[in-house]
């Protein structure tokens, strides 16, 4: 058993008794929250969404997307889609990270649900979906941000390449996507359509390492190989479910400003490298770039669209 809370709407106090709920999970991030964690807790911010709040074009109104992750990417991602009127599920390694920007995205007035979690465990990951799902009753739509470097791990050209630096690497960036999936796609064919006649829409996470690699800096084969993997995995899955009416698709950004890219935002040399490998996207890109791709893939806008990978680059694949 662990706790669960719910987030107080915006200027309540915070005082207020724990309950005690059945254990939920989710998490992950190739920004900086890893997808392997070892403790599971949960909560949920209440529905409060102020009239005037969250109301751009609105996009995602009345659908429930699941984003792992709460930095970099992921959170520009969760913002944006919230802003578009989703209700978001966050989900992060730990319960402050997700929490954190739980808070931030309810006094925005968007409904929210938080979870922290292994998503490299079977029994977890089908545990924060069955969360995702008692709490907003389906998911439309998943940005699978999860994931992380294998450096620490031994990750590195292949001659250098420790097996334990694989395998971890692998586990935290292809395991825990395939298993994400699966549980949602478990629950996707199992819902009704929803207004646009799709049942939901999977977007995954890429890499132009994987696609248009530049060993001078970035020769972490491990790494490459899971978002070369991760990329199959796209394809086949959207070939497998298009009847069924789930679309599945992916975008490969270059050299992001995320807690990940911190050994590359730190180097001279690497930040003069991207400034002519990605000049539409300068030293370090915007997470929001790849954010405003994720609110067209999850949404109608793309309703017609699966199968496809998508280079957020900045020109980095032509040059």
């Amino acid at each position: 058993m662990v706790r669960a809370e719910s987030l107080p709407q915006r200027g309540a106090g915070r005082d207020e008794p724990r309950i005690d709920a059945p254990r939920r999970s989710v998490n992950g991030s190739p920004n900086g929250d890893d997808a392997g964690g070892q403790r599971v807790r949960s909560g949920h911010a209440l529905d409060h969404r102020p009239p005037g709040r969250c109301h751009l074009m609105e996009r995602l109104r009345d659908r429930v997307c699941l984003v792992t992750g709460s930095t970099g990417i992921a959170a520009a991602s969760a913002r944006r889609l919230a802003a578009e009127g989703a209700s978001v599920v966050v989900a992060s390694q730990t319960d402050a990270h997700a929490q954190s920007l739980a808070d931030e995205l309810v006094a925005l007035g968007a409904a929210v649900a938080w979870s922290a979690a292994d998503l490299t465990i079977e029994t977890e990951v089908d545990a924060a979906i069955a969360a995702a799902v008692t709490r907003f009753g389906r998911i439309d739509g998943l940005f699978a941000v999860a994931g992380g470097s294998g450096r620490r791990f031994g990750d590195g050209p292949i001659h250098e390449l420790s097996p334990d630096g694989w395998d971890r690497t692998l586990e935290l960036n292809l395991r825990s996507q395939a298993l994400t999936c699966r549980a949602v796609v478990r629950q996707m064919l199992a819902q009704t359509p929803n207004s646009s006649g799709t049942r939901g829409s999977i977007l995954l996470m890429g890499s132009v390492t994987a696609t248009d690699p530049a060993p001078e800096f970035f020769a972490t084969h491990a790494y490459a190989a899971a978002k070369g993997a991760t990329i199959a995995l796209m394809t086949t899955m959207a070939a497998t479910y298009a009847a069924d009416r789930i679309r599945v698709n992916a975008v490969a950004p270059s050299v992001t400003d995320t807690p990940m890219a911190a050994r590359a935002s730190g180097d001279a040399r690497i930040r003069a490298f991207n400034r002519a490998r990605q000049p539409l996207a300068g030293e370090m890109m915007d997470p929001d770039e790849v954010a405003h791709a994720a609110v067209y893939f999850l949404s109608d806008e793309s309703r017609v669209v699966t199968g496809q990978l998508l280079k957020i680059d900045g020109g980095w694949s032509v040059l």
